[in-house]
């Protein structure tokens, strides 16, 4: 069975944004970068991807992305309806009218799509992009964590899970790369 792989950035204090979406506070070394591109090529957004000469790269991980609306945006304002034409996309809103045909708009729960999806027959698993919110919604069937974490402290900002209820759920750290910089990626997988 696929699974769902909540793959996030944080900060040392557990933001993914600032108070105002803020994401462009995270440092970072060359050596995280080159690993980043090279492991993950597969989460970067197209604009990234072509920027970095990447078009054409085989997807490692994901054939298959989940974000919620606000997610979503960033990538509207800059003209893209389709921020990941190399992976089957899903956007979960009942606001978010319908602006492409390579994206799926889903309006109700969450958690049926994503069943579904992990039910299909696929080598590779579904990315769980961002979205607080959605990953708080999600949280009974996300398999598998991947926190990048970044050697800063935000101070305020939006959690991992904003508005997720008090619910213990315990994972096991399979997995710690580090960087020099400070940068580490941290594997979880579902106890």
């Amino acid at each position: 069975m696929r699974r769902l792989t909540y793959f996030v950035a944080l900060s040392i204090d557990g933001m993914m944004a600032g108070p105002q979406d803020e994401v462009d506070f995270y440092p970072s070394s060359d050596a995280y970068n080159a690993w980043m591109l090279e492991e993950y090529p597969d989460v970067l957004p197209i604009l990234g991807r072509r920027q970095l000469g990447l078009d054409d790269a085989a997807n490692r991980h994901f054939d298959t992305v989940v974000m919620g609306r606000r997610t979503y945006e960033p990538g509207l304002q800059a003209g893209m309806t389709s921020p990941y034409p190399h992976l089957r996309q899903y956007v979960v809103s009942t606001t978010q009218e319908d602006l492409d045909a390579e994206v799926t708009y889903v309006r109700e729960d969450p958690t049926a799509l994503v069943r579904a999806l992990k039910a299909e027959d696929s080598p590779l698993d579904i990315y769980l992009c961002g979205g607080a919110r959605l990953a708080a919604t999600l949280l009974p069937e996300i398999d598998r964590m991947i926190i990048k974490r970044y050697p800063v402290v935000a101070g305020a900002g939006i959690t991992a899970f904003g508005g997720a209820p008090f619910a213990p759920t315990p994972f096991d750290l399979t997995e710690l790369k580090t960087f020099p910089g400070g940068n580490a990626v941290l594997t979880y997988d579902r106890v």
